[in-house]
């Protein structure tokens, strides 16, 4: 790319032919984005009338000296441009939140910014921003994950279903379509569900299938069954018991003359295929 593309594109100065060939660099893409983020920056108040009295009263006396700047007019250009784009990049990368996956058949466990832990089950990923972690304790959750949150300020999940908050603990969340599960196994966790509003201690559960909330019994294990490699229901629809069995194996399940709403009660091994249908034939 010439070196002058640069500062000709923001002054919007390229022909068709440069501005044909600029898009072709490997460097527009990026250039597009930080340009686009640097546009929506709103400049502080300037009052003009009141800065040029002053500038009248501290110059008037002074004899006024004339530098010729037209040598250095395009390096003036070139300057600018890359300040515009540093305050852009700065805007641009700031908002930008870091997402970590965990694809069918496997877990991921990820390490926050303040030492908390995340452990995500099959075919679930998690955002958060890493730049305003030590402003803002927040999590953005889509699928299942296991947390083990350090103390300190409010801890907060978004998902779909619900919201979570917590200051130190750990708890499970499952939140999937038509499907939302919190599960509370040291602490207190409160959860927000449809503006209701309620806490839930050391094991208990809430849980909301196509829009009912279910009634649930105390729990006694100390961490997921899935976090161990199996998969355990209680009273669960057999549609999502089959939805999760082709998470933790990739694989996709047909049904014929199944009635996939039948109540589920049981578990499954996360790691044989045939015992694990087995199990749940």
């Amino acid at each position: 790319m010439r070196e002058n593309y640069l500062a000709k594109w923001l002054n919007n100065e390229l022909s068709e032919q440069e501005l044909a060939e600029f898009k072709q660099s490997a460097e527009y893409a990026s250039y597009q984005k930080i340009a686009e983020s640097a546009s929506k920056l709103e400049a502080p108040d300037f009052h003009v009338e009141r800065a040029l009295t002053a500038f009248k009263e501290r110059n008037l006396s002074k004899e006024t000296k004339v530098i010729p700047l037209q040598p250095f007019k395009q390096f003036l250009r070139v300057a600018a441009a890359i300040a515009v784009l540093m305050t852009g990049a700065y805007f641009y990368l700031s908002a930008q939140d870091e997402t970590f996956s965990a694809k069918m058949a496997q877990t991921t466990e990820v390490m926050l910014p303040d030492a908390s832990e995340v452990i995500l089950n099959a075919g679930s990923k998690v955002s958060f921003n890493e730049r305003n972690w030590n402003d803002k304790r927040h999590v953005q959750l889509h699928g299942e994950a296991f947390f083990k949150v350090a103390k300190g300020k409010k801890f907060t999940v978004s998902t779909e279903g619900g919201t979570i908050a917590v200051l130190g603990t750990q708890f499970n969340v499952e939140s999937r379509k038509d499907f939302f599960e919190v599960t509370c196994y040291e602490g207190l966790v409160g959860v927000t569900y449809n503006d209701k509003k309620l806490k839930l201690p050391a094991g208990s559960s809430f849980v909301v299938i196509n829009g009912e909330i279910q009634e649930t019994e105390k729990i006694s294990i100390e961490v997921p069954s899935w976090t161990i490699n199996e998969s355990s229901f209680k009273s669960i629809p057999l549609k999502y018991v089959l939805a999760e069995f082709e998470r933790q194996f990739d694989i996709e399940v047909e049904t014929n003359g199944v009635d996939t709403e039948q109540l589920f009660n049981g578990s499954f091994d996360n790691t044989d295929l045939d015992l694990a249908l087995e199990s749940i034939s």
